[in-house]
């Protein structure tokens, strides 16, 4: 079950957080929303999230899974309104509901299908070197995926 550990940014200071909870949590991957228009088309915001999940897979040594992110904020407002929770109080907590939902969708995908959803993406910095073997630290926006 995916659960909530610590909303980070895409800024320089949080990708070693990222790296730090990989570690701290010995995640198995990591997972990384892209986002995707309605007609699954990829625009700007989709290519900075490929750009960044390189960047990630460079540092963390572990699998990074781009998975398809469409109507997980709207998902997150809904949820979060059910329960009582003000939207208005700030972005970072549609982030944290957001990727929740997204690791939880992924989860629940790969359970049903006994395939992980998505793609990895290529390490920008080892193209030739063989991916990590599965044990090798974690994995959710940049969700942390722990052990199922």
């Amino acid at each position: 079950m995916a659960t909530p550990v610590e909303t980070l940014r895409r800024h320089r200071g949080d990708l070693e957080g990222l790296v730090r909870l990989v570690h701290e949590r010995e995640a198995l991957e990591v997972v990384v929303g892209l986002p995707t228009t309605l007609a699954g088309r990829h625009g700007p915001a989709a290519e900075a999230a490929e750009a960044y999940a390189r960047e990630v897979a460079a540092l963390v040594g572990i699998p990074v899974r781009l998975v398809d992110e469409r109507l997980s904020t709207v998902g997150a407002q809904r949820d979060l309104r059910a329960s009582g929770v003000d939207t208005r109080r700030g972005r970072s907590v549609i982030d944290q509901a957001a990727a929740v939902i997204i690791l939880q969708a992924a989860l629940d995908a790969e359970r049903s299908s006994g395939q992980p959803p998505g793609r990895v993406v290529a390490r920008e910095d080892s193209a030739d070197e063989p991916p990590p073997t599965s044990g090798e630290g974690l994995g959710g926006a940049e969700h942390l995926r722990g052990e199922p």
